[in-house]
């Protein structure tokens, strides 16, 4: 395999940010001619497609690098005048990019040495569809995670919102002109950042009520992480949305460690409380994910006990618990996960559990952040957040 070559000069952002956005239209209209993303998802721009669409385009990015250690042809921007296409590398990588191309390039061989059908298969994994082979081969998880992890991270860049719905109206109407649409017209994306959320209509009382309890509890949690978290005050000075994002996602994961009932329910401010029963249906999958993610960091929390005992018993060092590598990825990102790589038994590896389930709760919070009753209030807790840092 080549080795990576040519000019090392480090690439300003904007380079890197617009050959990105190019692959991605290629990425997602690549998707849907290959039936992974119908015209009707592009369309609706729902939350979840935040994360597919730049994990596909991290996939298609993998099968086609071809250097050692990988790295990839970028298209020339408008300003570029040299003869040669400017190449993003580890060297030439800007500093903010650079965990991002990190957890990326680990994935690479792996990807790269996967049979045809279960590259295909993993396509599906990452756009939430199921593996066509049987039996489903079990690295695919692991990499699926690596590469929606990083995407997450890039959805909460305003830069990519601001340019997601082009992305999206390009991989619409790609193919489109003359086949089957009048005029050669397409489906338009409604995409508008922060992400549109699946209730648009104005809730009903009791939606309104689940959501007030919800909300208000999450905004309690909100004060205590960024009390708690000096890096967040100080980052909503340099990236207020990843800032507000990593404090929304932090506290989902203070609310399903502190304030769940055995039942699945909210224990929200003032003593007031939500169960499943009660909530509307549109909020029940929140709901029952926020349970689900209690329940999961509950068992890791016993492991980790377990595990500790074992180990003092045999002499040996006791690891950093699981739930503050979950923190401590929500805060700083996947790159943290890369850091430490000889870690007692991968405890940093990208593949952990840890990764996987900070990439559930980021899930999450994508979703929460794009309910019209956190948009709503989007100002006044930036304002709050500020106030506290």
């Amino acid at each position: 395999m080549p080795v990576a070559t040519g000019n090392s000069q480090i690439l300003t952002e904007e380079h890197v940010i617009e050959g990105f956005h190019k692959f991605l239209q290629t990425a997602l209209a690549q998707a849907k001619a290959e039936k992974l993303l119908d015209a009707d998802t592009l369309a609706s721009a729902e939350a979840d497609l935040m994360v597919s669409g730049p994990a596909l385009c991290l996939f298609f990015g993998a099968l086609r690098s071809t250097t050692e250690p990988p790295s990839v042809p970028l298209p020339r921007s408008r300003s570029d005048k040299s003869l040669e296409p400017a190449r993003l590398s580890k060297d030439t990588c800007p500093p903010a990019f650079l965990p991002f191309l990190q957890v990326w390039a680990s994935s690479v061989p792996a990807i790269q040495k996967l049979p045809s059908q279960h590259q295909h298969d993993l396509a599906r994994i990452i756009c939430n569809l199921n593996p066509l082979s049987q039996p489903v081969y079990s690295g695919l998880g692991g990499i699926a995670a690596d590469l929606r992890a990083v995407a997450i991270e890039i959805s909460q860049r305003r830069t990519f919102q601001e340019r997601y719905q082009a992305d999206l109206q390009a991989a619409l109407d790609a193919g489109q002109l003359g086949r089957g649409t009048r005029r050669g017209s397409s489906a338009t994306a409604h995409f508008v950042p922060p992400p549109i959320s699946y209730l648009d209509r104005a809730p009903s009382l009791k939606a309104e009520s689940a959501l007030t309890i919800i909300r208000e509890t999450l905004f309690a949690a909100l004060a205590d992480v960024i009390t708690q978290t000096p890096s967040l005050a100080r980052a909503l000075q340099t990236d207020p949305p990843r800032a507000y994002f990593s404090s929304v996602a932090l506290a989902i994961l203070e609310v399903a460690l502190t304030s769940l009932t055995p039942e699945g329910g909210v224990r929200g401010v003032l003593g007031r409380e939500l169960t499943l029963d009660d909530c509307p249906p549109p909020l029940k999958p929140l709901m029952m994910e926020l349970a689900a993610l209690g329940r999961e960091a509950q068992t890791y929390a016993t492991e980790d006990d377990e595990d500790a005992m074992r180990l003092v018993g045999e002499g040996r060092d006791i690891p950093e618990p699981r739930m503050e590598r979950v923190r401590k990825v929500l805060e700083s990102g996947v790159g943290y996960a890369q850091g430490d790589e000889n870690g007692d038994e991968g405890r940093r590896s990208v593949e952990g559990r840890a990764v996987q389930f900070s990439t559930r709760v980021n899930r999450l919070a994508l979703t929460m952040t794009g309910l019209p009753a956190f948009r709503s209030y989007a100002k006044d807790v930036f304002d709050v957040l500020g106030s506290l840092g």
